[in-house]
Protein backbone atom coordinates (compact mmCIF):
# COMPACT_ATOMS: atom_id res chain seq x y z
CA UNK A 1 0.00 0.00 0.00
CA UNK A 2 1.38 3.43 -0.86
CA UNK A 3 1.93 6.02 1.80
CA UNK A 4 -0.02 9.26 1.93
CA UNK A 5 1.42 12.69 1.17
CA UNK A 6 1.76 13.55 4.86
CA UNK A 7 3.70 10.40 5.61
CA UNK A 8 5.96 11.00 2.60
CA UNK A 9 6.62 14.57 3.70
CA UNK A 10 7.45 13.41 7.23
CA UNK A 11 9.82 10.72 5.95
CA UNK A 12 11.50 13.34 3.70
CA UNK A 13 12.00 15.69 6.66
CA UNK A 14 13.38 12.88 8.79
CA UNK A 15 15.84 11.75 6.10
CA UNK A 16 16.94 15.37 5.56
CA UNK A 17 17.50 15.73 9.31
CA UNK A 18 19.58 12.53 9.28
CA UNK A 19 21.75 13.83 6.44
CA UNK A 20 22.26 17.13 8.26
CA UNK A 21 23.25 15.28 11.44
CA UNK A 22 25.50 12.92 9.52
CA UNK A 23 23.94 9.80 11.03
CA UNK A 24 24.40 6.39 9.46
CA UNK A 25 21.80 3.64 9.53
CA UNK A 26 23.33 2.08 12.72
CA UNK A 27 23.35 5.46 14.38
CA UNK A 28 19.73 5.98 13.20
CA UNK A 29 18.60 2.94 15.14
CA UNK A 30 20.44 4.17 18.25
CA UNK A 31 18.93 7.67 17.86
CA UNK A 32 15.45 6.16 17.46
CA UNK A 33 15.92 4.08 20.59
CA UNK A 34 17.19 7.07 22.62
CA UNK A 35 14.44 9.47 21.46
CA UNK A 36 11.28 9.54 23.54
CA UNK A 37 8.17 8.40 21.74
CA UNK A 38 6.35 11.24 19.99
CA UNK A 39 2.88 11.91 21.33
CA UNK A 40 0.37 14.72 21.15
CA UNK A 41 -0.86 16.76 24.05
CA UNK A 42 -4.02 15.73 25.80
CA UNK A 43 -7.00 18.06 26.06
CA UNK A 44 -6.26 18.68 29.73
CA UNK A 45 -2.65 19.63 28.96
CA UNK A 46 -3.73 22.03 26.22
CA UNK A 47 -6.32 23.60 28.54
CA UNK A 48 -3.65 24.05 31.23
CA UNK A 49 -1.32 25.80 28.77
CA UNK A 50 -4.11 28.13 27.64
CA UNK A 51 -5.20 28.89 31.21
CA UNK A 52 -1.59 29.64 32.16
CA UNK A 53 -1.24 32.05 29.23
CA UNK A 54 -4.48 33.82 30.22
CA UNK A 55 -3.38 34.17 33.86
CA UNK A 56 -0.01 35.62 32.79
CA UNK A 57 -1.76 38.14 30.50
CA UNK A 58 -4.06 39.16 33.37
CA UNK A 59 -1.04 39.74 35.64
CA UNK A 60 0.65 41.83 32.95
CA UNK A 61 -2.55 43.93 32.68
CA UNK A 62 -3.28 43.18 29.05
CA UNK A 63 -7.03 42.86 29.76
CA UNK A 64 -7.29 46.20 31.59
CA UNK A 65 -9.28 49.03 29.96
CA UNK A 66 -10.83 46.91 27.22
CA UNK A 67 -13.74 48.55 25.35
CA UNK A 68 -17.04 47.47 26.86
CA UNK A 69 -15.54 46.47 30.21
CA UNK A 70 -18.16 46.59 32.95
CA UNK A 71 -21.03 47.04 30.48
CA UNK A 72 -23.79 44.50 29.89
CA UNK A 73 -23.59 42.35 26.80
CA UNK A 74 -25.98 43.79 24.20
CA UNK A 75 -29.00 41.60 23.43
CA UNK A 76 -28.45 39.28 26.38
CA UNK A 77 -31.71 37.96 27.80
CA UNK A 78 -33.85 38.82 24.78
CA UNK A 79 -36.07 36.23 23.19
CA UNK A 80 -34.42 33.43 21.23
CA UNK A 81 -33.86 34.28 17.58
CA UNK A 82 -32.05 31.71 15.45
CA UNK A 83 -31.05 34.41 12.94
CA UNK A 84 -29.60 36.81 15.51
CA UNK A 85 -26.13 36.73 14.01
CA UNK A 86 -27.18 37.70 10.50
CA UNK A 87 -29.52 40.42 11.77
CA UNK A 88 -26.76 41.88 13.98
CA UNK A 89 -24.28 41.83 11.08
CA UNK A 90 -26.73 43.56 8.75
CA UNK A 91 -27.49 46.22 11.39
CA UNK A 92 -23.87 46.83 12.40
CA UNK A 93 -22.63 47.07 8.82
CA UNK A 94 -25.79 48.92 7.69
CA UNK A 95 -26.10 46.57 4.75
CA UNK A 96 -29.07 46.71 2.44
CA UNK A 97 -30.30 44.15 -0.03
CA UNK A 98 -28.59 41.26 1.76
CA UNK A 99 -29.88 38.38 3.77
CA UNK A 100 -32.74 35.99 3.37
CA UNK A 101 -35.89 37.33 1.69
CA UNK A 102 -37.84 37.06 4.96
CA UNK A 103 -35.52 39.51 6.74
CA UNK A 104 -35.27 41.89 3.78
CA UNK A 105 -39.06 42.03 3.49
CA UNK A 106 -39.48 42.66 7.24
CA UNK A 107 -37.12 45.63 7.06
CA UNK A 108 -38.79 46.92 3.91
CA UNK A 109 -42.24 46.54 5.50
CA UNK A 110 -41.13 48.66 8.47
CA UNK A 111 -39.81 51.40 6.16
CA UNK A 112 -42.56 51.21 3.53
CA UNK A 113 -44.67 54.15 4.77
CA UNK A 114 -41.70 56.51 4.70
CA UNK A 115 -40.79 55.28 1.22
CA UNK A 116 -44.37 55.80 0.02
CA UNK A 117 -44.46 59.32 1.51
CA UNK A 118 -41.50 60.26 -0.67
CA UNK A 119 -43.50 59.42 -3.82
CA UNK A 120 -45.44 62.22 -5.46
CA UNK A 121 -48.19 60.51 -7.46
CA UNK A 122 -50.86 57.98 -6.66
CA UNK A 123 -49.82 55.82 -9.63
CA UNK A 124 -46.27 55.56 -8.25
CA UNK A 125 -47.63 54.57 -4.83
CA UNK A 126 -49.86 51.92 -6.40
CA UNK A 127 -46.92 50.50 -8.41
CA UNK A 128 -44.69 50.39 -5.32
CA UNK A 129 -47.36 48.60 -3.26
CA UNK A 130 -48.11 46.07 -6.00
CA UNK A 131 -44.39 45.37 -6.41
CA UNK A 132 -44.02 44.88 -2.63
CA UNK A 133 -47.02 42.52 -2.48
CA UNK A 134 -45.70 40.55 -5.48
CA UNK A 135 -42.30 40.06 -3.80
CA UNK A 136 -43.93 38.96 -0.52
CA UNK A 137 -46.05 36.34 -2.30
CA UNK A 138 -43.04 35.18 -4.32
CA UNK A 139 -40.91 34.83 -1.18
CA UNK A 140 -43.63 32.73 0.47
CA UNK A 141 -43.56 30.34 -2.49
CA UNK A 142 -39.79 29.83 -2.33
CA UNK A 143 -38.61 26.70 -0.56
CA UNK A 144 -34.95 27.64 -0.18
CA UNK A 145 -34.82 27.41 3.58
CA UNK A 146 -34.14 30.20 5.99
CA UNK A 147 -36.60 31.92 8.28
CA UNK A 148 -40.29 31.83 7.36
CA UNK A 149 -41.81 34.82 5.59
CA UNK A 150 -44.23 36.38 8.05
CA UNK A 151 -44.45 39.80 6.38
CA UNK A 152 -48.07 40.58 5.51
CA UNK A 153 -49.14 41.87 2.14
CA UNK A 154 -50.55 45.39 2.07
CA UNK A 155 -54.10 46.34 1.01
CA UNK A 156 -53.37 48.66 -1.92
CA UNK A 157 -56.53 50.78 -1.69
CA UNK A 158 -56.28 51.23 2.10
CA UNK A 159 -52.61 52.17 1.84
CA UNK A 160 -53.34 54.71 -0.89
CA UNK A 161 -56.06 56.28 1.28
CA UNK A 162 -53.62 56.46 4.22
CA UNK A 163 -50.97 57.95 1.90
CA UNK A 164 -53.46 60.64 0.80
CA UNK A 165 -54.26 61.51 4.44
CA UNK A 166 -50.56 61.74 5.38
CA UNK A 167 -49.86 63.84 2.29
CA UNK A 168 -52.75 66.23 3.05
CA UNK A 169 -51.60 66.60 6.66
CA UNK A 170 -48.03 67.22 5.52
CA UNK A 171 -49.10 69.86 2.96
CA UNK A 172 -51.32 71.56 5.56
CA UNK A 173 -48.47 71.62 8.10
CA UNK A 174 -46.09 73.10 5.51
CA UNK A 175 -48.61 75.78 4.56
CA UNK A 176 -49.18 76.64 8.23
CA UNK A 177 -45.43 76.89 8.82
CA UNK A 178 -45.10 79.26 5.85
CA UNK A 179 -47.90 81.54 7.07
CA UNK A 180 -46.41 81.57 10.59
CA UNK A 181 -43.01 82.49 9.18
CA UNK A 182 -44.54 85.24 7.04
CA UNK A 183 -46.45 86.63 10.03
CA UNK A 184 -43.24 86.74 12.07
CA UNK A 185 -41.44 88.60 9.34
CA UNK A 186 -44.18 91.26 9.11
CA UNK A 187 -44.29 92.19 12.78
CA UNK A 188 -41.63 94.57 14.15
CA UNK A 189 -38.75 93.13 16.09
CA UNK A 190 -39.86 94.58 19.46
CA UNK A 191 -43.23 92.78 19.24
CA UNK A 192 -41.59 89.50 18.24
CA UNK A 193 -39.21 89.73 21.18
CA UNK A 194 -41.99 89.47 23.75
CA UNK A 195 -43.53 86.39 22.07
CA UNK A 196 -40.36 84.31 21.93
Amino acid sequence: MSEGPREAAERYRFEKWQREQGLSSDEEDAADAAAPPARGFSAAERAAVVENAIQQAIRRGEFDDLPGAGKPIPGLGESHDPDWWIRRKIESEQLTGLGPPALRLRVENAELDARLDALSSEADVRDALEDFNRRVVEARRQLQGGPPVVTPTRDVDAEIAAWRERRTARITAQAQAKTDAAARRRSPWWRRRGRE
